[in-house]
C-alpha cells in the first residue's frame, strides 16, 4: 500500500469508529416508561442536593452531628449496599476456583453489578465526608493510622474496585473489537479473580470490624465481638439473593438479548443458589444463637428493641431460611425469589441496626434522617441502574461479542 493508501485509510477508519461511538451514546428504547419517569426527577433532585452539601456542607442537606457523624449514606449506601455487591467474589469464586461452569453465563453481569456497586457507593462515602478532599489520604499515607481498620476498608475498596474492572475488561475489549486486547485481558482474569475474592472477604468482616469500636454505643442484641464473622457470612446470602432478585429483572427485561440455551438454564442456576442461600443462612443463624445464648440477654426479649430483634431474627432469617430449603427441595422458583426478597429486606434491616437504629439507641435525641438525606440515596442508587442499563444494551454482558462485531461492520459499511 503506498502512502497516500495508507493516509487515506485512516480516516475512514477513524469515522468509522466516530460513527460507532455516537451511534452507541444515543439512547436505545422507549423514553416514556414508568422507571425513567420516576427516576429522572429523583435524579435531577438529586444532583441539587448534592452541589448544596459540597456548596455549603452536610448540615445542610443532613441530620447528622458531631455526636452522630455516620447516618443513612454509611450505613445504607456503603454497609448494606456492599453485602448486596457480595455476589461477585461468590459467583466468581464458584466459577473460577470450584470449577462449577453452569454459572458462568452470569459471571459478567455479576461483576458489572458488582463493580458499579463499589463505584457509586465509594462516592456515597465521598458524600459523607466532612473534608471530602482528604479522601485521597488512605493512598498516600497522610495522618493516617496504618493500623485503622478504615486503612485496611479504604484500601481493600479501591484495589477490589480495580480487580473487577480486569474482570469485566475484556467485556470492554469486545465491545471496542480490539482482540488482542480480549486475549491479554481474559489472561489476567483468574489472577484478578483470586486477588478480588481475597479482598472482598477481608473489606466484608473489615466493615463489621469498624463496629467493635462503639461496644457502649451499640444496642446489646447486635453487638457482639463476632461482628465482622456475622458480616462475611451474612454477605455471601445478601450477594446471591441479589443476584436471583437482579436476575430475574434481567432476565425479563433484556430478554432479546439472552440466547436460548441461557432462558433454559435460568432456572437451574436460580436452584443452585437457593441451596448456597439454604446452607449459608443456616450458618449465620446457628452463630446468632449461640452469640446470643452465650451473651445471656433474655431479658432484652421483653423490650421494643427486644421485639423489632425477634422480627428480624424469625421474620427475615429464619423464613427465608425455610423458603430456600422448602422451595430448593420442591424446586419452587416462585418461592426462591419470595425468599430472596424477604432476606434482601433483612438484610437491610439488620445492617441499619447495627450503623442507625441500634446505634446510640438510648440517646435522648436520636438521630432521623432527613428527607434530603433519603433522597440522594435514591438517586444513586437510580443512576447506578441508568449507568447498568446503559452498558447491558451494549456491551456484551449478557450476550456473545459476534452480535456487536456483525453491528460493527454494519456500521462501517
Amino acid at each position: 500500500m503506498s502512502n497516500s493508501d495508507h493516509s487515506a485509510a485512516l480516516p475512514a477508519a477513524e469515522t468509522s469508529t466516530w460513527k460507532f461511538f455516537l451511534g452507541e451514546l444515543k439512547p436505545k428504547g422507549k423514553w416514556l416508561t414508568p422507571f425513567n419517569i420516576i427516576s429522572l426527577p429523583i435524579m435531577l433532585l438529586g444532583l441539587v442536593l448534592i452541589v448544596i452539601r459540597f456548596w455549603k456542607g452536610l448540615g445542610a442537606i443532613t441530620n447528622l452531628t458531631q455526636e452522630v457523624p455516620w447516618g443513612l449514606w454509611i450505613g445504607f449506601d456503603v454497609v448494606t449496599g456492599v453485602a448486596f455487591a457480595g455476589g461477585a467474589y461468590v459467583i466468581t469464586f464458584m466459577v473460577y476456583i470450584l470449577n462449577m461452569k453452569q454459572y458462568h453465563s452470569i459471571v459478567r453481569v455479576v461483576v458489572l453489578n458488582g463493580f458499579l456497586a463499589y463505584v457509586f457507593y465509594a462516592g456515597a462515602l465521598v458524600l459523607d465526608l466532612g473534608r471530602p478532599w482528604h479522601v485521597i489520604n488512605p493512598i498516600i499515607g497522610n495522618n493516617f493510622g496504618t493500623n485503622s481498620v478504615l486503612f485496611l476498608v479504604a484500601w481493600h475498596f479501591l484495589l477490589y474496585m480495580v480487580a473487577q474492572l480486569i474482570e469485566f475488561s475484556p467485556a470492554v475489549a469486545e465491545w471496542l473489537g480490539a482482540r488482542r486486547a480480549v486475549k491479554i485481558l481474559s489472561g489476567m482474569t483468574l489472577v484478578a479473580v483470586i486477588f478480588g475474592i481475597t479482598l472482598s472477604t477481608l473489606h466484608q468482616s473489615g466493615l463489621g470490624a469498624l463496629y467493635l469500636m462503639a461496644k457502649g454505643k451499640i444496642h446489646p442484641l447486635w453487638y457482639s465481638e463476632f461482628i465482622p464473622i456475622l458480616f462475611f457470612v451474612s454477605s455471601i446470602f445478601a450477594g446471591l439473593s441479589m443476584v436471583i432478585f437482579e436476575g430475574s429483572i434481567s432476565y425479563k427485561v433484556f430478554d432479546k438479548q439472552i440466547s436460548e440455551k441461557d432462558q433454559h438454564s435460568h432456572h437451574s442456576i436460580i436452584h443452585g443458589l437457593a441451596k448456597v442461600c439454604t446452607v449459608t443462612m443456616f450458618a449465620y443463624l446457628a452463630l446468632q444463637v449461640l452469640i446470643f445464648i452465650h451473651q445471656q440477654n433474655w431479658h432484652l426479649l421483653n423490650t421494643p428493641m427486644g421485639y423489632w430483634y425477634l422480627l428480624e431474627m424469625i421474620g427475615f432469617v429464619l423464613l427465608p431460611l425455610v423458603l430456600f430449603y422448602y422451595s430448593y427441595r420442591r424446586n419452587n422458583i416462585f418461592l426462591i425469589k419470595l425468599a430472596s426478597i424477604l432476606t434482601m429486606l433483612g438484610i437491610v434491616m439488620n445492617r441499619l441496626n447495627v450503623t442507625v437504629i441500634g446505634f446510640n439507641w438510648d440517646a435522648a435525641v436520636r438521630y432521623i434522617p432527613s428527607w434530603m438525606e433519603i433522597a440522594v440515596t435514591l438517586a444513586v442508587i437510580f443512576t447506578e441502574i441508568w449507568v447498568f442499563r446503559w452498558v447491558v444494551n451494549r456491551m456484551p454482558v449478557l450476550r456473545d461479542a459476534s452480535f456487536l462485531t456483525r453491528k460493527k461492520n454494519q456500521m462501517a459499511a
